[in-house]
C-alpha cells in the first residue's frame, strides 16, 4: 500500500510536537496524515487520550496508520483493545517509555504499559540511549506486542532534542512498513 491509501494519525507524546519535530514536518508532508489532539498535552489523563484516538480512528475515512512517538505510544497501546476490528491496519511506534519514567511524567494512570499483542502490524523503533527507556525494555515490549524492532543505533529519544527534526532515516523506514502492509 502506499501512503495515500491510509489515513495517517500521528499521535505525539507529552507536551505535543513542536513544529520543528518529525512528527509535525510529516503531518506538513503528508498529504493525508492529521494530530490527533488532546485537550491537555502538559497534564495528560489516560481516559482523554485513548478516548481521543478510538475517536479518531473511527472517523477515518481509509485504513488507517498510526504514527505515536513516546507517550502517544504507550496511549496507542492502551487504546489498542477499544479500537474497532480491521481499521487500522499497522503502527509506527517510536520510542515508548519505561514504566518508571511513565509514573515521574504523566502519573500512575499510564502504567503499568500493556504487554498484550497488539491487534494489527507493527513496527517498535528504539534507541541504544534513550533516556527514557533502556533498549532491553524496548526489546521486551516489542517481543510482548508482536512488533518487529527496529535498532535506531544511538539516537537519543528520536526528538528534537536528539537531532531529529526532519528525520528522513524514519520516514524510509515508515515507507518500508508500509511494503508490509
Amino acid at each position: 500500500m502506499r501512503i495515500s491509501d491510509f489515513d495517517i494519525l500521528i499521535i505525539p507524546g507529552l507536551g505535543g510536537a513542536s513544529p520543528d519535530h518529525w512528527q509535525s514536518r510529516w503531518e506538513a508532508k503528508l498529504s493525508t496524515a492529521r494530530r490527533v489532539e488532546q485537550r491537555n498535552w502538559q497534564s495528560p489523563r489516560l481516559e482523554d487520550w485513548t478516548t481521543r484516538i478510538v475517536t479518531e480512528v473511527k472517523a477515518a475515512q481509509r485504513p488507517v496508520l498510526l504514527v505515536a512517538h513516546s507517550l502517544g505510544v504507550t496511549a496507542v497501546v492502551h487504546a489498542a483493545p477499544r479500537l474497532p476490528p480491521d481499521v487500522v491496519r499497522g503502527a509506527f511506534l517510536v520510542a515508548p517509555p519505561a514504566d518508571s519514567i511513565l509514573i515521574e511524567a504523566a502519573g500512575p494512570g499510564f502504567t503499568p504499559l500493556p504487554r498484550a499483542p497488539l491487534p494489527f502490524p507493527s513496527v517498535l523503533v528504539a534507541s541504544r540511549n534513550d533516556p527514557y527507556a533502556p533498549f532491553d525494555e524496548s526489546e521486551e515490549i516489542s517481543y510482548a506486542w508482536g512488533s518487529r524492532l527496529l535498532d535506531a543505533g544511538e539516537a537519543g529519544h528520536l526528538n528534537l532534542d536528539s537531532g531529529h527534526g526532519p528525520w528522513p532515516e524514519g520516514l524510509m523506514s515508515l515507507a518500508g512498513f508500509l511494503k508490509q502492509l
